[in-house]
């Protein structure tokens, strides 16, 4: 049904915009393109500080208060240096400040001084924050409550496939969005690794088990420019109806880059990260539908390893900081030809549910991408959601060919899903990143397979063809050379990951 084109209230709120910081209300006074993190030092908060102002250091990490499946709240890390201030309207936020005391230490403070975690001290705030996210995560148990007391533990008595996740239960990828130059990691691993649970009696961890604030509608307007938050998808299509060059920002973790090393100054901002009908995820019988504006830490939790082929990208996008404030809707709307879900998304066949106010309309995502940046989505529609058809394949891989193993951006990206059955490949999907102008399908590939016995010569057959996809460029990333052997390395590499998975040698 289309969505009612009435208008909405366009006065600013009677009331300030503030945000609860530690605890206590600060009133929001500042242009309207100011990060999280200028604000906040602007209070004299300064222990958050800015390292890179694109989301790599994490030198900038805060706690906000965001919603948690079970209906109370979650403290949750971000990069403060990627949010507009006027997001945090009505919302609740710890600094490293509002953790502890100099007399009165946080349990996480205490062991990164004790532990001798940190050093010249500028990125020790942003890894308290982090690292008080982890200890306050619910579901994080010891080994030995996991195991009734008898848990097998991995090299330097840790457990997990990785080898980072703590006796005690703390994940070392939580601090995969943090860089210290100083101490080598270890003395902050051991910090990590030596806390224990929250006592009783802790505030934050009481403030759990309390419903998170509830999203409100903003309207911030300085001489500089507008911010807005939609509260609803009508109300989010009516501003965009009405500002027809405004920016829609979610996670912003692309959008701030822009604002803080390229200076841009949009006119008028329209936040959607709290739009309940953009924050859905359903799992039907014929399809799984993600809603845009969850970010990809809650796509990850929400679907519970039901589609393994993000499951192998989660791990790989940027990250922790990073994923539990950018979204799917995000990765797609910006049109970056190295995103990371477009080749997944393309392998798993999805399509793109765009919202206007004539209604959704459903495109394939093979079909979205146009050119550099560019898509079939018009200026009035918004991406509502994606949808994965149902059932899935279930030879699936996801490469990512970067310089780091976190955190980078890559060079070549390769989702890959196929269905192979009694040896013979029935069904392909690939899809490619980095090597065109838009992320694509590898059709001629796709082709080269389908229909032909899964074995090695024919795969060999198919990565020739591989090699040839796309239109790889020489950059500072990699060369067009080095672009097409990965190429073809990578469809080599699945069918021997295949084979070991069979018990088969490769």
């Amino acid at each position: 049904m289309p969505l009612s084109t009435a208008p909405t209230q366009q006065e600013a709120p009677a009331r300030p915009v503030t945000a609860t910081v530690n605890g206590q209300a600060q009133r929001l006074d500042v242009p309207a393109h100011t990060t999280a993190l200028d604000w906040l030092r602007g209070q004299g908060l300064t222990g958050a500080k800015e390292g890179c102002a694109e989301g790599e250091c994490g030198a900038c990490s805060v706690l906000v208060a965001r919603p948690d499946p079970a209906g109370g709240t979650r403290w949750t890390a971000i990069n403060a240096c990627l949010v507009p201030a006027a997001a945090l309207d009505g919302q609740e936020v710890l600094t490293s400040e509002g953790l502890g005391t100099p007399d009165a230490f946080h349990p996480v403070q205490y062991e990164m001084a004790v532990r001798g975690g940190s050093q010249c001290g500028y990125c020790t705030p942003g890894f308290v924050c982090s690292m008080a996210a982890e200890y306050y995560r619910p579901g994080r148990v010891t080994a030995a409550d996991r195991a009734g007391g008898d848990a097998e533990l991995g090299e330097d008595g840790e457990l997990g496939e990785d080898g980072e996740l703590g006796e005690n239960g703390f994940d070392l990828h939580a601090l995969s969005g943090n860089l210290c130059r100083c101490t080598g990691y270890r003395p902050i691993r051991d910090a990590a690794y030596a806390l224990g649970l929250p006592e009783e009696g802790d505030d934050l961890a009481r403030r759990r088990t309390e419903p998170a604030p509830a999203p409100v509608s903003t309207r911030y307007a300085t001489e500089t420019g507008s911010y807005a938050r939609a509260t609803s998808l009508r109300e989010a299509i009516d501003l965009l109806a009405e500002h027809r060059d405004a920016v829609l920002v979610a996670g912003s973790t692309d959008w701030a880059v822009e604002v803080n090393l390229r200076g841009a100054r949009p006119p008028f901002v329209v936040g959607i990260d709290r739009v309940p009908e953009l924050r859905e995820l359903r799992i039907d019988a014929d399809h799984i539908e993600l809603g845009a504006a969850l970010s990809l830490s809650e796509i990850e939790e929400g679907l519970a390893g039901r589609v393994p082929l993000l499951d192998q990208l989660f791990p790989q996008f940027a990250s922790r900081l990073i994923r539990n404030a950018a979204t799917i809707g995000g990765n797609l709307g910006t049109g970056s030809p190295i995103g990371d879900t477009p080749p997944v998304l393309l392998a798993l066949e999805s399509g793109v549910v765009l919202a206007s106010a004539q209604g959704d309309r459903e495109v394939p995502l093979s079909e979205y991408f146009t050119g550099y940046r560019e898509s079939v989505r018009r200026p009035d529609e918004l991406i509502r959601a994606v949808r994965i058809p149902l059932p899935l394949s279930p030879v699936t891989a996801f490469h990512k060919i970067a310089k780091r193993r976190f955190d980078d951006i890559s060079s070549v990206a390769v989702g890959f899903a196929l269905r192979v059955e009694d040896g013979i490949v029935t069904t392909a999907r690939i899809g490619l990143g980095g090597v065109a102008a838009t992320p694509i399908r590898a059709t001629r590939t796709e082709a080269a397979l389908e229909g032909r016995p899964f074995s090695r010569e024919q795969v060999r057959a198919a990565a020739e063809v591989m090699r040839s996809e796309g239109t790889p460029m020489d950059d500072h990333r990699a060369s067009a050379a080095y672009r097409s052997a990965m190429l073809g390395t990578a469809l080599l590499r699945l069918h021997a990951e295949h084979l070991n998975r069979e018990g088969n040698p490769a």
